[in-house]
């Protein structure tokens, strides 16, 4: 059973009420461990303790929206540079020494942005699948913002899908993640679902799921990219459901050190996976850099 009993504790960042896990291995660098997309802390504590018990001091927050850290509230929504902002924030507020940052798909991405803008800052960056955002192609712009707006209204209006209790969420998730073994389920759907009338929800805000109204460009992208100076594994898995992008290998190319590994058995979601062997990566390339 995956570790359910870290350091619990609230941090402001970005004026927003961030709650964050701590795993603390009493060594003076932080992994800032940034989760997915409609995922949450809770999805690094298969990885977190083996992390920890080699030294490392290990953060993993709940991004705005995810989790139990705060909604944007009436008028806001949920850009890539307002997850940035809230990670610069929380880098001040709980790194030690050194900081690295762990990343996993979208978190990965936004560890990403954060070394290309602060590249003096990281000491080093893990990305599990986290350059595989799609480019997209030309579309018509005022449409897809209308769009988005008119999708903004009807998930807020919807409100969260409710399903009758834990298990059921637990089932959902393994739905989506067959890989995903049946206790790390159970925990994610414990600690990642509230209760509400009717049932249970998830906790993210519903109106994650909507598209947004700035398509991937990777000619923007790659400037950032460009500009990281530290050391990067990208982790990738075996199994992975997400195919990589025709344009991959100049992907890694804007990458001054980039080191590719492969998580044998595991799918995008390696971390509930593999936990061993995503741990064991990590641990090998920081002992390297």
């Amino acid at each position: 059973m995956p570790e359910a009993d870290p350091t619990q504790r609230d941090v402001a960042a970005n004026g927003l009420r961030h709650h964050l896990l701590e795993w603390d291995g009493g060594g003076p660098t932080t992994l800032l461990c940034l989760h997915g997309f409609l995922d949450l802390s809770w999805g690094f504590a298969p990885v977190a303790p083996a992390l920890a018990a080699a030294g490392y001091h290990v953060v993993a927050p709940d991004l705005r929206g995810h989790g139990d850290t705060e909604w944007i509230g009436a008028g806001g929504y949920y850009h890539f540079m307002d997850y940035l902002a809230d990670v610069a924030d929380l880098a001040d507020a709980v790194a030690l020494d050194r900081l690295v940052l762990v990343g996993h798909s979208m978190g990965a991405s936004i560890a990403a942005l954060f070394a290309g803008v602060f590249p003096d800052r990281p000491r080093a960056v893990v990305a599990m699948e986290g350059m595989r955002l799609p480019e997209q192609p030309d579309e018509d712009l005022p449409r897809r913002a209308a769009d988005w707006i008119h999708g903004v209204r009807r998930a807020r209006q919807r409100g969260p899908r409710v399903l009758p209790d834990v298990d059921a969420c637990a089932a959902r998730i393994r739905q989506f993640d067959p890989l995903c073994p049946a206790d790390v389920a159970l925990l994610l759907a414990e600690r990642g679902t509230s209760p509400v009338a009717g049932g249970r929800a998830f906790k993210h805000d519903p109106i994650h799921v909507t598209r947004g109204p700035y398509p991937f460009r990777l000619e923007q992208w790659s400037r950032y990219w460009r500009a990281i100076r530290c050391p990067v594994l990208l982790l990738e898995g075996e199994r992975t459901e997400l195919p990589p992008p025709p344009d991959m290998r100049a992907r890694v190319a804007c990458l001054l050190d980039a080191r590719t590994r492969v998580v044998p058995r595991a799918g995008h979601m390696m971390m509930r996976h593999e936990p061993a062997a995503v741990a064991a990566e990590v641990l090998a390339f920081l002992e390297a850099v």
